[in-house]
């Protein structure tokens, strides 16, 4: 039997997020193939759940006929769209799941209810994705995401790190996240972040981003004295040298997913009010969240947010300190910081 996971939207995190899904397919189905975007296959090369991933570039038409090709017996959608939803049922997959409430739902035979519809606000979203798994009786109990690391990504890793002079230990700091305007990000809370984990963890400060993050990183980088790799490594040589440093500090992002996937010790910074750490909190065998505290308007959401006065205003303390007790305990689960703190103050 064959399965067919679609999860060809949203971000790195949400495709990473999705990998326990295919292994609780895999449990069930002999053969289990995710369709995804060229910018994403990375996040799945090498999956031992899968057997091939394919590309969701091509018009429907002609993507509808391959899948029809392959017979799958069944097809999971976790990020659903009208074109998502349509895949699976122009190629008459018998079973296909995605979400419920929908206007293209109908196009699914199995159509579940995502938990937060219901105000559940805490579940994380590992677990709201394998509800679309349990709607087909496929389950895992370790919900862990995964992503392989190759000895090409170390290598190239290695062939970075060497060219910026970079000598270990180091901490690596991703201080953007998915958003667009990046123009309007703060950088001096970032930077005084990056000196004091240069000071209290010791070793150089790596700070990474995508090219559109160059001008943000550079900032940081200069202001903390440390170096700035954004816009020079794709996500797996991402993956491998976050694998390599000491710790990794870093905004609500895919990179935090894929840095605690790869087992770096791992601080996943939550900034805003309207940002969710039990949903996204970074899964790993040593990882922690800094929640937000800083008084934020209810409307201001990363995608409207005017200032991001709370990156500006990040304590700095809070999150060295999470950084902190994880080296300590390099075995410790999801710490979080709560202390109360000033209206002035921010994590």
């Amino acid at each position: 039997m064959k399965a067919l996971v679609v999860c060809a939207g949203g971000g790195v995190g949400d495709v990473l997020l999705a990998t326990p899904v295919m292994r609780a397919l895999r449990g069930r189905y002999d053969e289990v193939v995710a369709l995804t975007t060229p910018a994403h296959a990375p996040v799945l090369d090498g999956n031992p759940d899968l057997a091939q991933v394919w590309s969701s570039e091509g018009g429907v038409a002609t993507l509808a006929r391959r899948i029809a090709g392959a017979r799958f017996d069944a097809a999971v959608v976790t990020w659903a769209t009208l074109r998502s939803a349509l895949l699976p049922a122009l190629a008459h997959i018998p079973v296909r799941v995605g979400q419920a409430r929908r206007l293209y739902s109908p196009l699914f035979t199995r159509r579940v209810v995502v938990r937060s519809e219901r105000g559940d606000r805490t579940t994380h979203w590992t677990q709201i994705l394998l509800d679309f798994a349990r709607a087909i009786e496929c389950d895992v109990a370790d919900a862990s995401p995964v992503f392989v690391l190759d000895e090409a990504a170390r290598r190239a890793a290695a062939d970075v790190l060497a060219a910026a002079g970079l000598a270990e230990p180091f901490v690596l700091l991703h201080p953007t996240r998915g958003i667009t305007a990046q123009r309007r990000w703060p950088t001096e809370g970032l930077g005084r972040l990056g000196q004091a984990l240069r000071a209290r963890l010791g070793g150089a400060v790596v700070v990474t981003g995508s090219a559109v993050d160059r001008a943000v990183a550079g900032d940081i980088a200069s202001r903390c004295g440390g170096i700035s790799l954004a816009g020079e490594t794709s996500l797996p040589v991402f993956a491998a040298i976050a694998a390599r440093a000491r710790c990794v500090v870093a905004m609500d992002s895919g990179p935090m997913h894929l840095a605690a996937a790869v087992g770096a010790p791992t601080v996943g910074i939550f900034a805003l009010q309207s940002d969710e750490p039990d949903r996204w909190a970074p899964l790993g065998p040593r990882t922690a969240t800094v929640r937000a505290d800083y008084p934020c308007p209810p409307q201001h959401r990363k995608e409207t947010c005017p200032d991001f006065a709370c990156v500006r205003e990040l304590d700095v303390a809070a999150i060295v300190a999470a950084a902190q007790r994880l080296l300590l305990a390099p075995d410790s689960h999801a710490h979080e910081s709560k202390a109360p703190r000033r209206a002035t103050d921010c994590v």
